[in-house]
């Protein structure tokens, strides 16, 4: 950990707002800095949350795991984001029910619990900050929940692939899997069907997407 510089300050602008707050500025004073490696456990399911995280710069994964080792990924966290089940445990005090890890080098600012419990307290504009991180994400969970429980997986595979049309997705099958909260034979078999369609071109370690309006009707006629 180092001590929260300027220079830090100055990378975040999303978080603009906080800092011409002034109890936020000096709970920023207090905090710390965590620079982490890419591929580190930021926290585990069981783990007591000690801080509040602001991430700076980099990316970070959360997931769930089921007893059969199973992932699904709940969300990633990039610049200027926070965790909501941080937030929730910080509210709560109970443990972390999943997993963080960091995609990429994260820089994070660690605001100690008893400083966060503190100035939020007190700061409006924090509140509003945090509720407002708390509630988008919540809302994406839930919706989360539904497609896994209500819409079927070619669907969700089709939309997922057309989210990222216009890149070259260096993605195994597993890490689709564990995106859309399914097994990853279930992903080949649409994948290959796809492909069938030319809808898809599969390569080794890609997937790219090169009849996106294929997909589409697929969506629409599944959904009609």
């Amino acid at each position: 950990m180092e001590v929260l510089s300027r220079e830090v300050l100055q990378k975040i602008a999303a978080l603009k707002p906080l800092l011409d707050d002034p109890e936020v500025h000096e709970m920023f004073k207090i905090s710390a800095v965590l620079d982490v490696p890419a591929n580190t456990t930021l926290f585990r399911q069981g783990d007591i949350c000690e801080n509040y995280l602001l991430v700076v710069e980099g990316s970070v994964k959360v997931f769930a795991r089921s007893e059969q080792g199973r992932e699904i990924v709940l969300y990633h966290i990039g610049s200027g984001g926070s965790c909501v089940l941080t937030t929730s445990c910080l509210f709560s005090r109970s443990p972390y029910p999943a997993e963080g890890v960091t995609e990429t080098a994260l820089q994070a600012i660690a605001i100690p619990a008893k400083v966060f419990d503190r100035v939020l307290s007190t700061s409006a504009v924090l509140r509003r900050f945090v509720f407002h991180s708390y509630g988008e994400r919540l809302s994406r969970l839930i919706s989360l929940v539904q497609q896994i429980a209500f819409e079927r997986i070619d669907v969700r595979l089709a939309r997922y692939l057309l989210r990222n049309a216009d890149e070259h997705l260096s993605l195994t099958h597993q890490n689709i899997a564990e995106e859309l909260g399914t097994a990853r034979e279930v992903v080949s078999r649409h994948l290959k069907d796809f492909e069938s369609q030319r809808w898809v071109k599969l390569g080794r370690g890609q997937i790219s997407v090169i009849n996106a309006d294929g997909l589409r009707n697929r969506v629409d006629e599944l959904l009609a």
